[in-house]
């Protein structure tokens, strides 16, 4: 590997003990929606954008991700991406790794159709098939390691709350005006 990631890091490290609050992240998604067409959004940070759809199973068009599989492949690229970095801190070459994130979802709470459904994935598995020419249980004990520091895994079996805001604004009242939400 190229990239000596001790280096990279520890000046990071250095700086979040040293200054805690310059550790703190507030890190947001925004829709810009395509209104013509109520199965799909543009999500962008600001300097990414995505266009995603409702599933086919709810209506969607086929042939593009929806929320669902952008959140199982966040999934799947935070703890590929931990692995491989848990991996370069403790001197672990990876010959081969491949995660796999399913998810488990009944579209009857999710289309309306029965109340005692949950809406929403009821089970995610992710399976980390990891080839390397080390001791088993070092590279086990590697990949429990990035399990524990993987952002998003943590934030789903953590179950972190979710608070909503809905602001309304006034519309055009049909007029027809070009009236838009403020950013």
């Amino acid at each position: 590997m190229s990239m000596n990631l001790r280096e990279r890091q520890q000046p990071l490290k250095e700086e979040y003990r040293r200054n805690p609050a310059s550790a703190l992240l507030i890190h947001s998604a925004r829709s810009e929606p395509l209104l013509d067409d109520p199965t799909r959004s543009r999500i962008t940070t600001g300097s990414q954008a995505w266009e995603v759809a409702a599933h086919p199973m709810a209506g969607g068009p086929d042939g593009m991700a929806c929320s669902g599989d952008v959140l199982l492949a966040a999934l799947a690229a935070c703890q590929e991406i931990t692995v491989k970095m848990v991996a370069a801190s403790m001197g672990i070459v990876l010959d081969d790794l491949r995660v796999t994130v399913t998810g488990e979802m009944d579209f009857r709470g999710t289309m309306g159709v029965d109340r005692e459904t949950p809406v929403g994935y009821q089970r995610i598995t992710c399976e980390m098939r990891i080839l390397a020419r080390e001791d088993p249980a070092r590279v086990r004990r590697m990949a429990e390691k990035a399990e524990q520091y993987c952002v998003v895994r943590a934030t789903l079996a953590r179950g972190v709350p979710v608070e909503s805001r809905i602001v309304v604004e006034p519309g055009s009242g049909g007029s027809g005006s070009d009236a838009s939400i403020p950013a």
